[in-house]
Formats: C-alpha cells, structure tokens, sequence
C-alpha cells in the first residue's frame, strides 16, 4: 500500500496519520521514505509528534517509536493507547461542556448495532462502520469512530462528539450534518466535533 502514512503540521504537534489496511512491513516501510520530509520541520523546534489512524499493537508502537527517534530528538506520541484509558483523547475542549447522565457501552459496536440514550453517551472501544451511535446529550468513543454518530439528537447544538480518531463519512449535531468522502477522511485528522458560531459542525 503505497503512501499509507500522511503528514499533517498542526499548531502543537506534527500528525503523522496510519492508514488503517496498512500492514507493519508497509508502515516501516513508507516510514523510511518519510523521515527525509519530517526532518525537514526540525531545525531548533522540536515539535512532538503525534502517530495516528490505525490502532497499533504494543511492538508496532516500540518500532516506529524507534525508527523516529533514531533520525530525530523529538518526542513522539501515539493515539493508540497501550492500554485502554481516557488518556486516548488527548484533545482540550474549546468550550464547557454541560454535565448530564452518561451512559457507558463497554465495548466495541460492530457493523449493524445501534445505542441509543437520553443522555451522553461514552463508547469505551470502536463504533466500526455500520454501527450508530445516537445521544440526546454527547458522544465520547475512546476508540476510533468509523461509523454514524448523532449527538445532541433532540435539537441540543451545544452537544460534541470526541473520538480516539473520527472517521466517519456523516456525523450530527442536532440537526446539522456534516458528510465527508473517504479522501477526506484519509487525508486529515480528527478527534474532536463540534458546532461553531456559524451553524456549521467544524473538525479539529
């Protein structure tokens, strides 16, 4: 799979972002040919990296940490979580978010399942594609959200939705969707969802 990691320069951090099909040897692979490029941002700064996209097990983490640190001091973090833990999201809220009864699923949803509350919901695994995830309140998934989220269902625009990594193709908040083409969501990263002041649902 060629170009299966993408590099994007945020305010706090580089994003190196995994395609989620990519295989160890493919990721190693393009991570060679992308350290010539990363270094390229590093002169006296040292912004921290931040790898995500794909979950990746413990010894796929050590060897792209490695790999990184061996051609460049700087520090590197991973989305995926060596175990699981709200530490996962790393994103700081822009606003405040309005307590309510939360419910927690205590799994992964797959292709087909459907979880409904009158409340915030928090997924402490994946919502894969097919599944749905709808709340009167928010929407929290520590893992990644590959499948429908509506927060806020009842009309609630102050709702969010957070996420290890969002890669659905629709998301809601209140009454307002948001559509994205699969070369959008393999070409930005996303954790955090949200209305802004013009009625519109805006990606950080």
């Amino acid at each position: 799979m060629s170009n299966c990691i993408s590099i994007f320069l945020k305010k706090d951090n580089i994003i190196l972002k995994i395609k989620e099909k990519a295989t160890r040897e493919e990721i190693i692979d393009e991570l060679k040919k992308k350290l010539p490029e990363l270094k390229r941002f590093y002169k006296e700064e040292k912004t921290p990296i931040l790898v995500t996209g794909k979950i990746l097990k413990v010894a796929e983490i050590d060897e792209i940490q490695s790999k990184i640190q061996k051609a460049i001091n700087v520090k590197v973090e991973f989305d995926s979580p060596r175990s699981l833990g709200l530490h996962g999201i790393k994103k700081d809220f822009k606003r405040e978010i309005a307590s309510s009864e939360t419910k927690f699923y205590k799994s992964s949803l797959r292709s087909g399942q459907r979880v409904e509350f009158e409340g915030s919901i928090v997924i402490l695994g994946d919502v894969n594609d097919g599944a749905e995830v709808i709340a009167e309140d928010n929407i929290v998934v520590l893992g990644a959200l590959r499948g429908m989220a509506h927060a806020g269902a009842k009309g609630n625009k102050e709702a969010i939705i957070a996420a290890r990594i969002i890669d659905s193709s629709q998301i809601r908040i209140g009454t307002i969707i948001k559509e994205r083409t699969r070369e959008e969501i393999d070409e930005q990263a996303f954790s955090y969802a949200y209305v802004n002041d013009q009625d519109v649902i805006e990606l950080e």
